[in-house]
């Protein structure tokens, strides 16, 4: 009877041991429940949210947000990509955050905003994140918006500038002499029509 639960065990381990090697071996970071299950083969629901909960405890994997996890802990991952990942949709970063990278406005913003097709507002750890609902035929003309040095879509400085005024036609800019103002009325005619 004690080798059958020894070798029980072993078995039990060496699963748990590749289940962590596949999702170490890629170069994702940060999962969704979804992700988990496919990648693991895990097909029944209840299963995995047992499974889940138990590396959970044991410190094996860390829940980040409602159906997300990851191997690091929150506060150890890039916070723009955790707020991609939150969001789900398409999305870019835009609105305050890229304003404040570029020296348009000096105050300090505690939120990173990105444009999407819902409103949403959430938090993980430290980092407060704003998505602002933008309709589709703006939010899927990608004028200005271009992939980063991360491969994460951002606006150019004029669309992020077009994309506040949009939301804001009387927001104050501190330094408006970085900003383009032909790329800005080119975006806004290509854009929002204006």
């Amino acid at each position: 009877m004690y080798t059958i639960d020894k070798h029980k065990s072993i078995k039990m381990a060496n699963i748990k041991q590749n289940r962590f090697l596949i999702i170490a071996n890629t170069k994702e970071q940060i999962f969704y429940i979804n992700d988990l299950a496919r990648i693991w083969g895990i097909n029944n629901h209840r299963n995995l949210a047992v499974t889940l909960s138990r590396y959970v405890a044991a410190g094996l994997i860390y829940r980040i947000h409602r159906g997300l996890y990851s191997l690091k802990k929150a506060s150890e991952l890039d916070p723009v990509e955790l707020g991609f990942k939150v969001i789900g949709d398409y999305s870019y970063l835009s609105g305050e955050t890229v304003l404040a990278k570029h020296g348009v406005i000096f105050q300090r913003i505690n939120y990173f905003t990105f444009i999407g097709r819902k409103t949403k507002r959430f938090q993980i750890g430290a980092n407060k994140y704003y998505c602002r609902q933008l309709k589709e035929s703006c939010l899927y003309n990608n004028t200005g918006v271009i992939k980063n040095e991360k491969s994460f879509n951002e606006a150019s400085l004029e669309r992020a500038v077009a994309d506040t005024l949009y939301f804001n036609s009387h927001y104050h800019f501190d330094n408006l002499t970085v900003i383009d103002e032909v790329k800005l009325q080119r975006i806004q005619r290509s854009v929002y029509n204006n």
